[in-house]
């Protein structure tokens, strides 16, 4: 019985998160309000109020909550094979309704440059992003040059998967994934791929 209060709170946090993106999907950022979250849920706002202030504090705490963890392999014995998951995974994320919530807050940077502010204190307080968190992972295991994992490598291989998603309109396939980490991001770390 101790555990019951618990698993009801976890899906009504669930429910929450889930009603604000779908409310953001339905009327957009600007017009995001805690009625209508509370509405979508079929909760009282009150219920809202209790945790967060804004509508803007329930998308990013759903946001946080559904945005993954790259965990490269303590041993560090893959770094390609680590790169080419963290794309992956990023490709997985971004098919998620967070990551269209993320755009729509980039989006509208100009009239939230303070959202936009706590959204990527909310990536970093997840461990960076993607291939970033790989390459430092092998960087302070002493397999790769720490002075080389600069702000731009960091960004190639998500800056690319996702200039080839624009260009094509498709998600790049896993042998695709596999060149941007061949071809840019070991290269850009000092390493020639077998």
């Amino acid at each position: 019985m101790a555990g019951r209060p618990r698993r009801r709170g976890e899906a009504l946090m669930a429910a929450l998160h889930e009603a604000a993106l779908a409310e953001l999907d339905e009327v957009g950022l600007g017009r995001l309000t805690m009625e209508g979250i509370a509405r979508r849920a079929n909760t009282p706002k009150t219920t809202l109020y209790r945790r967060w202030s804004a509508p803007e504090e329930v998308l990013l705490d759903a946001i946080a909550a559904a945005y993954p963890v790259e965990e490269p392999r303590p041993a560090a014995d893959d770094l390609r094979g680590d790169l080419i998951a963290a794309l992956q995974l990023m490709l997985e994320w971004s098919r998620h309704p967070t990551a269209r919530a993320v755009q729509a807050i980039v989006l509208e940077r100009h009239r939230h440059p303070d959202l936009v502010r706590r959204l990527y204190r909310v990536f970093d307080r997840a461990g960076r992003r993607f291939t970033a968190t790989v390459l430092h992972h092998y960087a302070r295991l002493g397999d790769l040059d720490p002075a080389l994992v600069t702000p731009v490598v960091e960004e190639i291989g998500e800056a690319l998967v996702f200039k080839i998603a624009m260009d094509t309109g498709e998600e790049p396939s896993p042998e695709r994934l596999a060149e941007i980490v061949d071809q840019a991001i070991l290269p850009a770390v000092g390493i020639r791929p077998v």
